[in-house]
């Protein structure tokens, strides 16, 4: 069986539009330290895209005092004005860079116009007071910054010459390439919030399905063998501190790999010896980063759907390999499988049925972490148990525990 679903396309365009920016500037970059740019048309190219870059950061955080505050000297360069001004949706000032802030008055005004119109406005010198009879503002440009069709900021530009259309157009360009960062940002925080969605459904999923049979064990063991049931309560307790924690939505292998443990200890405890684990791990792999909780759905899955109906039970076994640049983790049982066919419909309805909803979920998380060829491989066959591929990039920005 293949790879399973894919990303939103926004987010495909949004990659390949960066790259094609980091390709470019890697290429004007390389110029740069051999000094030989063309043209001052590639040197003036190099400096735009430089400023850009050292600006993107903060505004893909998002539109606050801090981003505003980190990008806007940035921005100012890109202008050459006096001043420039951030303002949020409701026309309050976020951050001011430059001389004459004895002007946010008017910028205010006119933030308010053109969050109610949707159009930018200016402001001349003869409409202009001052009470700074130094003061060079000779005319206030203020635009909108847009995310989705809504107007969320707005962007002032303050010049020491009359507001004409060049800086009127740059003020414009400008303030479209903010709200393409902003929107990108909110692009992540929209991933950011889904994932922690798909994690409370995969905790959701693991207490019905899970925790009665723990504790129905666990209760078995009290009068016969009080020290087990104590030992197995302690194993319960850890795991379900680690399941329902609130922090990160990635882990470490290594603490996915404790976290089984506790798993199988619980399950083995209800199964005997019809459910065994066998565990092929190599050491440098054990920092790898993956998205929270990937792996123990995989291990459930093996045992609710493979081995349980099994007479004889059997075996699973979790191997994670080092491959160059990424781990290659596998989780294989020798249950009982499936039909390929009829995996891909309890796919496609896990949402609806419950049917392995974890591998559906474990596979859009990997695929919004690291990209559509980081999706789950399955394979299986009835009577042939099942193996699920997953591979793990080593480092990818963005990606942290």
């Amino acid at each position: 069986m293949g790879e399973l679903l894919a990303p939103p396309a926004v987010l495909l365009l949004s990659l390949v539009v960066l790259a094609v920016v980091v390709t470019v500037a890697l290429i004007l970059i390389r110029r740069a330290r051999r000094n030989t740019f063309a043209s001052p048309l590639e040197r003036a190219t190099f400096a735009t895209l430089h400023t850009v870059a050292l600006a993107a950061p903060a505004l893909r955080e998002g539109l606050s005092h801090n981003s505003a505050s980190f990008a806007l000297p940035y921005l100012r360069t890109l202008l050459e004005t006096c001043a420039l001004s951030m303002t949020d949706g409701r026309g309050e000032v976020l951050a001011w860079d430059g001389d004459a802030d004895q002007h946010k008055p008017d910028v205010t005004s006119l933030a308010d116009q053109v969050i109610s119109t949707g159009r930018q406005q200016v402001m001349s010198h003869t409409s202009i007071a001052c009470q700074y009879p130094a003061c060079e503002v000779r005319g206030i440009v203020v635009v909108p910054l847009e995310s989705d069709g809504a107007i969320i900021g707005t962007l002032a530009a303050l010049t020491t010459s009359t507001a004409g259309p060049v800086l009127l157009r740059a003020t414009a360009e400008v303030a479209r390439y903010v709200s393409s960062q902003l929107e990108l940002a909110e692009l992540d925080e929209s991933r950011a919030r889904l994932n922690r969605a798909e994690v409370r459904a995969l905790r959701a999923q693991i207490s019905p399905h899970f925790v009665y049979n723990a504790l129905t064990t666990i209760a078995s063991f009290i009068r016969t063998d009080p020290v087990r049931a104590r030992e197995l309560l302690i194993e319960f307790a850890d795991f379900t501190r680690y399941s329902f924690r609130t922090a990160g939505e990635y882990t470490t292998l290594s603490d996915e790999l404790t976290n089984i443990e506790r798993y199988i200890a619980l399950e083995k405890a209800r199964f005997g010896d019809r459910l065994n684990i066998k565990l092929q791990i190599a050491p440098e792999v054990l920092n790898v980063v993956l998205p929270f909780l990937a792996l123990q759905p995989l291990v459930e899955n093996a045992v609710r759907h493979g081995l349980s109906g099994k007479p004889n039970g059997g075996t699973i076994t979790i191997t994670a390999e080092n491959a160059g640049a990424e781990c290659v983790i596998i989780v294989e049982d020798d249950g009982v499988g499936m039909d390929p066919a009829r995996l891909t419909e309890d796919l496609d309805d896990a949402h609806l049925s419950g049917a392995h909803v974890g591998l559906g979920n474990v596979d859009d998380r990997m695929r919004s972490a690291f990209g559509d060829d980081f999706g789950l491989v399955v394979d299986t066959a009835v009577g042939a148990g099942m193996k699920i591929t997953l591979r793990v990039p080593k480092f990818r920005a963005g990606i942290r525990v």
